[in-house]
């Protein structure tokens, strides 16, 4: 009897398999104080235990991406422990907020697949549900993934490949029953802008930058249990395309995500990524810039409070506020591809006040 996994390659990730992820994870407040280290993040809802009892909640709730990575990670030795990459998101939903000393489990539905066209390697789309200790659902998503195949010479899968939303939809917006803006300061935010001060198409250039460091990305992608070789086995990885070990991409988005709270100040929690891509491989050594595009405000039927969609654009090694760093560029071929220096497009929805209490 073998006792240890070497994960499921394209092959056993067939449409319709059902898995139950092992070893629920208690989130805990080290790992709330240890994100914040790692990523710089100073949204308050996550740190100030008396901002957030001002807003209705317990005490300070865990950050809606760790939250996301924890589920995720969940996700990682049964499905992308065999990764060449994660391609993509949709439909990702945040459902109820995380407390410190809550247990996530995640099950994770294999939704259709495609095989690549060398035939070695296939995407797999699956939807990963995490629920509390109650059963409440925290957080569902939409991803798909290129993974190798155990062996190249297998025959060729159906392509089922499932169509996923574009959006969330309003009506799938969760907003915390608990939640009561009326005590809301911007002077704990430090913020300027409300709900109806960001306008459609209005670009908002974050301005501090941050380094990649190999120990961090190292560290906090062990706080999330993600095993992917990827990110860790730099042997494996030796005589591949990139030859070293790829910065993961959710790291990359809780970065750039931390950056953005120059001039997001007050939004209140994440409640959906509608779709989103890691357009380029970051290593250790780059250095992270991001800006925001405003896409759409929506209107909730609520007086306090609506939602802002936004696109947040990072860069690795070029400032897109001094420096000219366009989103999609035309290669030798003719083919328009992203910027070189693009290493995220994330199209997500906050919850945004829409003036003080």
């Amino acid at each position: 009897m073998r006792k240890a996994t070497t994960g499921n390659y394209f092959e056993d990730l067939v449409t319709g398999l059902e898995i139950r992820h092992a070893v629920p994870r208690t989130v805990t407040e080290g790992d709330a104080a240890l994100y914040i280290a790692l990523t710089a993040d100073r949204y308050p809802l996550h740190c100030n235990a008396e901002f957030a009892r001002s807003l209705g909640f317990e005490r300070e709730t865990v950050n809606d991406l760790l939250v996301f990575h924890t589920v995720f990670g969940k996700s990682v030795p049964d499905i992308s422990l065999n990764a060449i990459a994660n391609l993509g998101y949709a439909d990702v939903r945040f459902g109820a907020p995380v407390l410190p000393g809550d247990t996530i489990s995640s099950t994770t539905t294999v939704l259709g697949r495609r095989e690549a066209r060398g035939g070695d390697s296939g995407v797999v789309w699956v939807r990963t549900v995490g629920v509390n200790q109650r059963g409440e659902e925290v957080l569902t998503l939409i991803r798909w993934v290129l993974v190798n195949k155990r062996d190249p010479d297998s025959p060729a899968a159906e392509d089922d490949a499932p169509e996923v939303p574009e959006a969330v939809g309003p009506d799938a917006l969760y907003v915390p029953e608990q939640l009561d803006l009326s005590a809301f300061t911007a002077g704990i935010t430090g913020g300027r802008a409300w709900w109806g001060d960001y306008e459609p198409g209005e670009r908002i250039d974050h301005v501090e930058g941050m380094a990649i460091e190999e120990a961090e990305q190292q560290i906090i992608t062990r706080l999330y249990q993600n095993t992917a070789r990827a990110h860790f086995n730099a042997h494996a990885l030796q005589g591949t395309r990139f030859g070293r070990r790829v910065i993961y991409g959710g790291h990359i988005i809780s970065v750039a995500r931390a950056l953005s709270f120059n001039g997001l100040e007050n939004a209140v929690r994440v409640l959906a990524f509608n779709g989103g891509t890691h357009s380029n491989p970051t290593f250790a050594g780059d250095t992270l810039f991001a800006w925001t595009e405003v896409v759409e405000r929506i209107d909730l039927g609520r007086d306090d409070a609506g939602a802002l969609r936004l696109r947040l654009i990072a860069t690795k090694d070029a400032d897109p506020a001094t420096e000219d760093v366009p989103l999609r560029v035309t290669d030798e071929r003719g083919r328009e591809r992203y910027h070189p220096n693009v290493v995220l497009d994330l199209d997500y929805t906050v919850l945004m006040p829409k003036g003080q209490g």
